[in-house]
């Protein structure tokens, strides 16, 4: 076993009162492993708290216990253990993060390769595809059997943060781990139909918007795509719905390089992908973000789309001219 494994196995066993967190603004990974883990938890007796900055998105709510979430945080004095999941940097946690912070022992598991370290127990493993797999692992090593709901959320948080299967992160044991949950019946087409089929067509109208930005540099090999704050308000939708666009642009077959820039309402978001060997890590790092090698991503703010374009453009070119090399 992990030897950071082995260690937050006793952490976790001893704790009677658990609050469970994740990063803001949750992928379908996030959320799934968070409560994924809050099954697990209760099924060893223990009393937890789901705690989540907002409630579940509409791309989100499809995950069994979703509406378990918890908005705001009592008091903390009753909790003897916080556990949080997929979060790369003690920023992440949001607006109560020195809040949960207190909250020890504190118990981090992660699987960015960026991850900045905090908690007093962390089992950081960049080569898992995602933090659901790891959730899985420490389910079988706490002796717990994964029930129909659990594996559902578990399932799904490898299927997103994979691509499908697809991406390099993607190991044997992955693959192995999503047989195993299948076997507790869940439907694979039905998870992947919830998450890469579920576009609203106002959503579908935001796509159109925001691959007419496409742009493509360096003999088409960087390609960036941008949404600002009047094509939400245009079609109706919230940065929430531009969950997946990044793999329009890097779907292209010359395409190395993918950059979203998105303009919120107190940041520019920048999300990058990329293919084999060019790691967006080292480009995400100067902007003080983060992620894994193919998949990373940082906020500005105080910035304009073309603040961050005109910043990032000359270090993804860099990136790409030195790989190539």
């Amino acid at each position: 076993m992990n030897q950071a494994l082995a260690d937050i196995i006793p952490v976790i066993q001893q704790a009677k009162n658990v609050l469970i967190a994740t990063h803001v603004f949750p992928d379908v990974d996030a959320m799934g492993s968070l409560l994924a883990m809050g099954n697990i938890l209760c099924s060893m007796g223990k009393k937890v708290y789901l705690y989540s900055e907002e409630p579940a998105n509409h791309i989100l709510e499809f995950l069994p216990g979703a509406e378990k979430l918890n908005i705001g945080l009592p008091g903390l004095e009753q909790f003897d253990c916080c556990l949080a999941l997929d979060c790369g940097d003690e920023l992440r946690l949001g607006r109560v993060k020195d809040n949960l912070l207190n909250i020890h022992p504190f118990v981090v598991v992660d699987h960015h390769a960026g991850h900045k370290k905090f908690g007093d127990f962390r089992w950081v493993d960049p080569g898992k595809s995602s933090t659901g797999e790891m959730v899985y692992e420490l389910a079988l090593e706490l002796g717990v059997k994964i029930d129909y709901a659990t594996a559902y959320c578990l399932y799904s948080a490898i299927v997103a943060d994979t691509g499908s299967f697809k991406y390099a992160s993607t190991s044997p044991r992955t693959l192995h781990i999503a047989g195993e949950l299948l076997t507790r019946g869940v439907n694979p087409a039905e998870i992947s139909g919830k998450i890469f089929d579920n576009f609203t067509k106002n959503r579908l109208h935001l796509l159109q918007e925001v691959l007419a930005t496409l742009k493509l540099y360096e003999d088409e090999q960087l390609a960036v795509i941008t949404v600002n704050k009047d094509q939400f308000d245009k079609t109706g939708t919230t940065p929430v719905d531009t969950e997946l666009f990044i793999n329009y642009p890097r779907s292209l077959a010359t395409v190395k390089i993918a950059a979203f820039i998105k303009e919120s309402k107190d940041f520019v978001g920048v999300s990058l992908r990329s293919k084999g060997n060019y790691d967006v890590t080292s480009v995400a790092g100067k902007f003080g973000g983060g992620g894994h090698r193919n998949a990373a991503g940082f906020k500005l703010q105080g910035k304009t789309i073309d603040d961050v374009r005109k910043v990032l453009l000359p270090e993804l070119k860099l990136l790409l001219n030195a790989s190539s090399n």
